[in-house]
């Protein structure tokens, strides 16, 4: 048996629901775990690029998003795109909910080609030469209302994968690989 989900109805009528109807599913099982919707706001400080949206509603991620958030992500100096690691996407948001804030993150590096790794590894030694970037599963971000010192405590709270804090740069790294922190 099938149920519709009210909160689906009124995230629809929120966000304009016609442009959305062919992106969702027309129904939805009702379950504690898969409910409401997560959404992020993401700014690329080097291409100047915006991209939010609606990436997962009642337990199904939304593909239009997430294209449009790996494009954002992409190698921008080889301009390739890899589809990102869902859990990335999800860990920000979880991380954002612990901080009270869902602003616009500013995004310092995604997917990185090995390419793009190597030249970066040979400008710093903050780079791993096997890279979660690389993968598609590591992002180095920053919020400007919240300190840096703040973000890393809160992604290390979550034991949801690597933090690296970065200060002198401007910016915590966040992957979903084995929890550590640097």
């Amino acid at each position: 048996m099938s149920v519709v989900c009210p909160a689906r109805r009124q995230l629809l009528k929120g966000l304009g629901g016609v442009a959305l109807m062919s992106l969702l599913p027309a129904k939805a099982m009702a379950s504690r775990s898969t409910k409401g919707s997560r959404s992020l706001s993401l700014y690329n400080i080097h291409t100047g690029e915006r991209q939010d949206g609606v990436y997962w509603v009642d337990g199904q991620y939304i593909g239009d998003t997430l294209s449009s958030f790996n494009y954002l992500l992409r190698d921008f100096r080889q301009d390739l795109e890899v589809p990102m690691d869902k859990r990335l996407f999800d860990y920000l948001h979880q991380l954002q909910s612990k901080l009270g804030t869902f602003e616009e993150v500013h995004v310092i590096s995604g997917y990185r080609s090995p390419k793009t790794n190597a030249m970066l590894r040979s400008h710093s030694s903050g780079v791993a030469k096997k890279s979660y970037h690389m993968s598609g599963m590591a992002m180095d971000i920053a919020m400007p209302s919240v300190k840096l010192a703040h973000i890393r405590d809160a992604a290390l709270s979550l034991k949801l994968g690597g933090v690296g804090y970065y200060p002198k740069s401007g910016f915590v790294h966040i992957d979903c690989g084995p929890v550590r922190h640097w």
